[in-house]
């Protein structure tokens, strides 16, 4: 991994992303501390939202109140 301070990669913008579209990753930094990262953009698959549909089964007690104990730890007391 390399890293480029931000002057450099204002400046030298273009040959950055062909050296990240080979699959290398730059660290941008700023007064030597890193603030981001190039890397190449992978698109997502297409999401299907019926995906998990008849394999997951809520049961009808997940819908039953919490015990008090339980309720007062989710409520920081």
């Amino acid at each position: 991994m390399v890293t480029v301070n931000v002057h450099e990669a204002k400046t030298h913008l273009s040959r950055l992303l062909a050296r990240v579209e080979t699959g290398e990753e730059i660290v941008v930094a700023r007064r030597g501390r890193p603030v981001a990262r190039l890397v190449a953009y992978a698109p997502r698959g297409r999401r299907r939202p019926d995906v998990l549909k008849g394999k997951v089964v809520v049961p009808d007690s997940f819908f039953d109140p919490l015990p008090a104990e339980e309720l007062r730890s989710w409520e920081g007391e």
